[in-house]
């Protein structure tokens, strides 16, 4: 396995395998590695000639400065993790490598702007759509796949690969679970221990609330059982829970066809900001 800090050394790694017209896959990170991120590489190998992973904690996506400051960066650990996997190329660039000058380019998803993430997080996804832009310029991928848990983020770069006619095939992968139902997620290694214990009630607020849709309940009926849900545990501040179309993310009143209806949701745990989905 190569690492490779740099986009010269990144094309040199790919020069070989291109001339050889062998297919390559790319998963894109931030690092802090856990089983979720290894699914995707499992998945990524299965199905692909060459693998590359690419670690960068991109400072344009987040909004909070002392969130981009916290998050967890493990390289050593991640690259241990990497290669019994079959990665075969992990391209870990620096802040400056990856920006020599700040983007002057902004992007607008439309819609998904100003929903869930988009309306809590101002620039998030432009901050996305820029770096992914840009690993996929550096790779030119066949492949490229992302998780599930970030399902919005999926939905954005399904459109910034259609609207700009990236050649390639964006997978999304189903989220991987802690044995008591808590997503997976890097964010999970800065809860507390009693946070941790708590933390799987978020992924039953969105079973509870996809069980009352099922029964017949409408939207509106079932934010107020949820809404109680998460009065009962003040540990939660939840930022938002919606119930919503998969394809587009707009809300809807009640349950949409089968495997059309998503519920989304994102809460601050021991000070932890988390996030979760189920698409039924």
């Amino acid at each position: 396995m190569q690492v490779v800090n740099s986009k010269q050394e990144l094309k040199k790694a790919l020069k070989s395998y291109r001339s050889e017209g062998k297919s390559i896959g790319l998963v894109p990170t931030m690092g802090a590695l856990h089983q979720g991120h290894i699914s995707l590489i499992n998945r990524c190998r299965a199905e692909n000639e060459v693998v590359v992973a690419s670690i960068f904690v991109n400072p344009t996506q987040f909004d909070n400065p002392e969130d981009l400051k916290k998050y967890p960066r493990t390289l050593e650990s991640d690259c241990e993790l990497l290669e019994p996997a079959g990665c075969d190329i992990v391209f870990a660039p620096s802040a400056d490598e990856m920006y020599p000058t700040l983007p002057k380019l902004s992007i607008d998803f439309g819609n998904l702007e100003h929903v869930m993430e988009g309306k809590y997080r101002d620039g998030h996804f432009n901050g996305v759509g820029i770096v992914v832009s840009k690993l996929f310029h550096l790779v030119n991928p066949d492949r490229a796949y992302f998780g599930q848990k970030d399902l919005q983020q999926v939905a954005v770069l399904r459109r910034l690969v259609n609207d700009l006619s990236f050649d390639l095939e964006l997978i999304a992968c189903p989220t991987l679970r802690e044995s008591d139902g808590l997503a997976m997620s890097s964010r999970n290694t800065r809860l507390s221990a009693e946070a941790r214990k708590i933390a799987p009630q978020l992924h039953a607020a969105l079973q509870k609330a996809k069980d009352l849709l099922i029964q017949g309940k409408t939207a509106a009926e079932t934010q107020k059982e949820i809404n109680s849900f998460f009065e009962a545990i003040p540990e939660f501040r939840p930022e938002y829970f919606e119930i919503a179309d998969f394809d587009d993310l707009e809300p809807i009143k009640k349950m949409n066809t089968e495997g059309k209806t998503a519920i989304c949701t994102a809460a601050y745990l021991d000070g932890v900001r988390l996030i979760d989905n189920i698409v039924f």
